[in-house]
């Protein structure tokens, strides 16, 4: 009876050639390629442990007094946002390990994909004919940050207060129309009391909508257009040298699966993060010492820190010291990654479909911006702590402040050309005749690039 449910089905939608095809199909072999894979299992890790926490979570800062078994707290007057949160970390089974699951889930969800999207920009991955999953990858990085921020300020205790007032601080920002943004975020002068509950509705229902529908069109397009692969013996634009995606790749993704949900499980159970019971609920007067944000947000928090106390006045409106590192600089960050195609391909006058990676190396004045662009945020993810770089290294806090504003300018230009130099003579050992692989920019339309600027044709998978 089956069986024949089966060839009704067929025979009405066509199943078993589609089947057939995607199950043939083949996948490189390499690490790199299985950081998406990580993104992937982090979100749905994401996904159950959100469902759980939701049943638990109540975003209301409707003020109550806590009566539950955290001695601490008992009859503490808090918002009831505030209250289940301690509630579902002390007093429900299982409650902790989910919540910290879900945190570190989405700290492992943001670090995938930026080491991911570093995979790409790398080995020129984000050229034609990809540049729309780029475009793809990069809105979904900028809506995990959003979303990694609006989930830890919900708890509404006192850590996540301060994000708040820094939020709203450079909302507040924006030239003309700052107030009416931050109004209109906030639901009002902070504290807003409907913060949370819209912070809910973004993180549960919006963003998590828009991260699936995303992660489709990524997969549908990678589907679509067949995985890049590094350059080797047999690989060319035209081919897929690998393994078939059923049996083998299949069972490796699988276990990828459970390994990132194990490693994830572990570090709820295992390592404490966020203890929200040990830093209080929210007041407007108080702000906690050493508050770090998450580590994704740690560079914009050093940008804010270091940056010098300057108003500007233009056209007769001032420009708040807030605006450059806060607002300006983020977006003139995420505005480059979203037109680096199109730079990389006017810069290099490379207009033809490429399906084989390049090596780093053979790209150093990428490579060294590549590596600048991360040593920059890395500075600034440092300057973030410099109240506890001061306090462990016994040193004033204007020293430190000053140490950092010095190495944010010098380090990455001292990175940079490094990685250019070292690049470049790597690229002269492994091809000392001045190969076409060795000189940057070189001609797409060259014969002489072993087919790395060959025009794609139709796949014809290879297996090895």
């Amino acid at each position: 009876m089956l069986g024949r449910l089966a060839r009704w089905i067929d025979e009405r939608l066509e199943l078993t050639g589609f089947a057939r095809s995607a199950l043939r199909k083949v996948f490189p072999n390499h690490w790199s390629f299985l950081l998406g894979e990580i993104a992937l299992y982090s979100f749905v890790v994401l996904v159950v442990t959100g469902l759980f926490l939701v049943f638990f979570f109540d975003p209301s800062t409707t003020p109550v007094v806590y009566e539950g078994g955290y001695e601490p707290l008992r009859g503490v007057e808090m918002s009831a946002a505030y209250e289940s949160a301690v509630e579902l970390s002390l007093d429900v089974r299982s409650g902790l390990v989910m919540r910290q699951t879900h945190h570190w889930a989405g700290l492992v969800f943001v670090a995938s994909i930026v080491a991911h999207l570093c995979r790409i920009f790398f080995t020129g991955a984000f050229r034609k004919p990809r540049e729309i999953n780029w475009f793809v990858g990069v809105t979904m990085l900028v809506l995990a940050l959003a979303n990694g921020f609006a989930g830890y300020s919900l708890l509404d205790d006192l850590l996540s207060g301060t994000g708040l007032r820094i939020a709203y601080s450079i909302a507040l920002s924006i030239p003309l129309v700052g107030a009416w943004v931050a109004f209109a975020v906030f639901g009002g002068e902070f504290p807003a009391t409907d913060i949370i509950t819209r912070l809910f509705v973004i993180h549960v229902l919006v963003i998590p909508v828009l991260l699936a529908g995303l992660i489709g069109v990524h997969l549908a397009i990678l589907w679509r257009q067949r995985h890049t692969q590094y350059a080797g013996p047999g690989r060319r634009d035209d081919n897929v040298v690998g393994t078939r995606l059923w049996p083998i790749y299949a069972a490796k993704s699988l276990g990828l699966a459970l390994v990132v949900a194990g490693v994830l499980v572990a570090l709820g159970g295992l390592v404490q993060i966020n203890p929200v019971w040990l830093y209080g609920p929210f007041e407007p007067s108080a702000v906690t010492t050493a508050a770090q944000p998450d580590w994704y947000l740690g560079w914009l928090e050093g940008a804010l820190r270091i940056f010098g106390p300057w108003d500007v006045e233009l056209f007769g409106v001032t420009i708040s010291e807030v605006f450059w590192p806060g607002v300006l600089l983020p977006t003139v960050l995420f505005g480059s990654l979203y037109a680096w195609p199109l730079v990389d391909r006017r810069i290099t006058g490379d207009d033809a479909a490429h399906h084989v990676l390049e090596r780093p190396r053979d790209r150093p004045g990428r490579t060294a911006l590549g590596v600048a662009t991360l040593t920059f945020c890395a500075v600034l993810l440092l300057a973030g702590s410099q109240d506890i770089v001061a306090q462990q290294l016994d040193l004033s806090i204007a020293d430190v402040l000053w140490a950092f504003r010095v190495l944010v300018v010098v380090l990455p230009v001292a990175a940079a050309a490094v990685t250019y130099k070292l690049c470049r003579d790597l690229a002269a050992e492994a091809h000392p005749r001045g190969g076409a692989g060795s000189v940057e920019g070189a001609s797409p339309r060259d014969p002489s690039a072993a087919g790395r600027f060959a025009r794609a044709r139709p796949a014809s998978g290879s297996i090895r």
